[in-house]
């Protein structure tokens, strides 16, 4: 049996929410780049949102909220257990969570709750279109499917998992929608989006480790002078990671330190490698420092430490004449006098072999 503790007080899935009772402190946390996601479509057109645009000045928004109120108890010091629907089961399993949804819209909405598929890929966390449905979205059922809401009501609704007992064992993805959409103008349908992505392992045993490899810092300047800090980290875990944390420098010229700086380096796939960019105040001096990245994926964390020194700005490489041309004409028309010198030389040699002969 899973026990479940209170996540969170409902809020508008736009803007973080605030610390959870019982919650220990956190590096930082990433965004979530699914939360209000607006996009179009041709009026009563069914499928994957369009491209995003801008409703007509004096439309009603179509913005929507939701928010995990659950966790597992086990997972109360896993920080994305707060945020995500994190968690490992056995084949046969129903797990739920408690989600609460509100309308944000200045009107009346009707609210649709469904699952869809995701993916974690190089590129990180990445969203199926509309209603795609994968192994997991559609072993989750939300109840209510659809709900009308009055401007900043807001509604419970609750999310069942149900593991099929012959499940193969590794980690899948999707996302739990929350949904409106309303009809801009004659020809385009708003939609707005929120969702809480879901990480489920399935397996016998205990949970499959999570770990991750911080490489060597390296600091530098971009061309416009801003300092830099970047390392490379690598996914050693069995589970996709949601990495994000502090940089701190300290020991700089004259005793200076800096920092906390905030650092998300996104989600990062299994056997995954990403390189975690820090950019600084341009007005840092060079250096050296003392630097310590500290990041963490829920209750996984890491720490690297190095000496490093920004330097000066890059000298834009000078642009070479390429001369080969000239090059090239000249050897050739020094050949070609070569060759004539000779031509003139033989025949003048020829010329006097043959004065005798004519004078006998």
């Amino acid at each position: 049996m899973t026990f479940l503790i209170t996540a969170g007080a409902p809020a508008s899935a736009a803007q973080p929410g605030p610390a959870f009772a019982g919650r220990p402190p956190v590096l930082a946390e990433p965004e979530v780049p699914e939360a209000d996601v607006p996009a179009v479509e041709p009026h009563g057109r069914k499928g994957s949102p369009g491209p995003s645009a801008q409703p007509s000045p004096g439309a009603p928004s179509t913005t929507v909220g939701i928010r995990l109120l659950d966790a597992p108890v086990e997972r109360r010091d896993d920080t994305r257990a707060h945020r995500y629907v994190v968690d490992h089961v056995r084949p046969g399993t129903t797990i739920k969570r408690r989600v609460v949804v509100q309308n944000s819209s200045e009107i009346r909405r009707t609210v649709a709750l469904y699952a869809a598929a995701a993916d974690v890929t190089k590129k990180g966390f990445v969203l199926a279109p509309g209603r795609t449905e994968n192994e997991l979205s559609s072993w989750i059922d939300v109840e209510p499917a659809e709900e009308v809401l009055a401007p900043d009501e807001e509604v419970e609704a609750l999310v069942t998992i149900a593991v099929p007992p012959r499940a193969e064992a590794g980690e899948r993805y999707a996302v739990v929608w929350a949904e409106v959409a309303g009809v801009d103008g004659q020809n385009v349908r708003n939609v707005g989006r929120a969702g809480i992505r879901v990480y489920l392992s399935v397996g016998p045993g205990g949970e499959p480790p999570s770990g991750f490899e911080i490489g060597p810092l390296t600091g530098g300047r971009e061309k416009d002078g801003t300092p830099v800090l970047t390392a490379q980290v690598r996914n050693t875990g069995r589970r996709a990671l949601d990495l994000a944390g502090e940089l701190r420098l300290t020991e700089g010229p004259g005793g200076l330190s800096a920092g906390p700086v905030k650092v998300e380096a996104g989600t990062l796939a299994l056997d995954g490698t990403t390189t975690v960019r820090v950019a600084l105040d341009h007005r840092l001096p060079d250096g050296p420092w003392t630097a310590k990245l500290d990041l963490a994926s829920g209750w996984t964390k890491r720490s690297a430490t190095g000496r490093v020194g920004f330097g000066p700005v890059p000298v834009a490489a000078t642009s070479a004449v390429d001369r080969s041309g000239q090059v090239l004409t000249g050897g050739l028309a020094t050949s070609g006098l070569v060759l004539v010198l000779f031509a003139v030389y033989a025949y003048r040699r020829r010329a006097r072999v043959r004065q005798p002969v004519a004078a006998a």
